[in-house]
C-alpha cells in the first residue's frame, strides 16, 4: 500500500459524497495527497469511476456491516472517514423509523473502526439542522436538540452514538445543501434544480413562506471537510467537534424560488406562497 494518507468516504455515490471525492481529487499534488476510497450500497456509477479512475470502490451494507472487511484487506486503515451515508428523505424515514435508525446511526461503521488503533482515525459525520425544533432563528451548537421528525430523531441518536464511541470526531449539522449536479447524476431531487424544473413549466407552484432554512453551497461544505482533514493529518491532535454548517442567509422556500426565478427570468407570479402548517393539516 501507498504511504500516503488514506481517506474513505462512506456514501460516496450520493450528492455530497461525489462532490467530496471530486474535491479531494482536485488537490492531488499538494503536501496533503490522499489515497481515496468510497463505499456504495446499490449501484456503482460508471461515470464517477471514468472521471476519477484512481478511486477505490467498495460495496458495503451499513445495516449489517458486510463489506467493511474488504476495505481493511484492500485499502487498510483510513486516516479520515467521512460519513455521508444517510436515509435523508423525511417522508421515507416517517414510513420506516427502524430503517432510518439502522442506516443513520453508524453502528457498523464505528464497530469496524474499533478494530484499528484507538484514536488514530478521525470520523467526520454529517448530521442535519433538523435536530433542532425550529422555533427560533440561527441556532447555536449548544442549543437543545428537539427534533420534530423521525429523520431528526435518528440523527440525534447518531450524534450521541458517535460522541460516546469515538475518541476523535467532527459532527457537522448541515442545512439544505445546494449546488451543481454531480458527475454521475443522483436520483434524489436537488432543491435548486427542482425549483428550476417546476418554474420552467410555466405553471403556478406552492412554496412555503413560513419555513426557514440556511442553505449552504455544496463546495463550502467540501471546503470545511478538506480543512478538517488537513488539520487532523498535519496536527494529529485530539478533535471532538460539533459544528453547525449552514449558509449565511435565513430564507424561506418562497425566497429560494424567487432567487431562482430572478436569475432565470421566470414570472414571479408562478410562485404561490402557502403556510407549512396549513399543508400539514390537510
Amino acid at each position: 500500500m501507498s504511504s500516503r494518507n488514506r481517506v474513505l468516504v462512506v456514501g460516496g455515490t450520493g450528492y455530497l459524497g461525489q462532490h467530496l471525492l471530486q474535491g479531494f481529487s482536485e488537490i492531488q499534488g499538494t503536501p496533503f495527497e490522499y489515497d481515496l476510497a468510497f463505499t456504495y450500497h446499490s449501484n456503482l456509477p460508471q461515470p464517477l469511476l471514468d472521471a476519477l479512475p484512481h478511486l477505490l470502490p467498495f460495496h458495503v451494507d451499513l445495516k449489517t456491516g458486510q463489506g467493511f472487511d474488504g476495505i481493511s484487506h484492500s485499502f487498510g486503515q483510513p486516516d479520515v472517514v467521512v460519513n455521508c451515508a444517510a436515509l435523508s428523505v423525511p417522508r421515507v424515514c416517517e414510513m420506516d423509523p427502524a430503517a432510518a435508525l439502522s442506516v443513520n446511526v453508524p453502528s457498523s461503521l464505528v464497530d469496524w473502526l474499533s478494530n484499528f488503533k484507538e484514536g488514530s482515525t478521525l470520523l467526520i459525520h454529517l448530521s442535519t439542522d433538523q435536530v433542532y425544533e425550529g422555533v427560533k432563528s440561527f441556532y447555536k451548537e449548544e442549543d437543545e436538540t428537539v427534533p420534530v421528525n423521525v429523520y431528526g430523531k435518528s440523527k440525534v441518536a447518531a450524534e450521541q452514538f458517535v460522541s460516546e464511541k469515538c475518541l476523535n470526531f467532527a459532527i457537522l449539522r448541515s442545512s439544505i445543501i445546494f449546488g451543481p449536479q454531480t458527475i454521475s447524476p443522483v436520483p434524489k431531487s436537488l432543491p435548486i434544480q427542482w425549483i428550476d424544473g417546476v418554474l420552467s413549466k410555466g405553471e403556478k407552484k406552492d412554496f412555503f413562506h413560513d419555513e426557514f432554512r440556511c442553505p449552504v453551497y455544496v463546495k463550502d461544505v467540501v471546503a470545511i471537510i478538506l480543512a478538517l482533514t488537513s488539520r487532523w493529518i498535519s496536527e494529529g491532535k485530539q478533535m471532538q467537534l460539533l459544528l453547525n454548517v449552514g449558509g449565511p442567509d435565513r430564507v424561506s422556500r418562497v425566497q429560494m424560488a424567487e432567487a431562482v426565478a430572478d436569475f432565470r427570468g421566470y414570472n414571479m407570479s408562478l410562485i404561490k406562497p402557502v403556510s407549512a402548517s396549513s399543508m400539514e393539516s390537510n
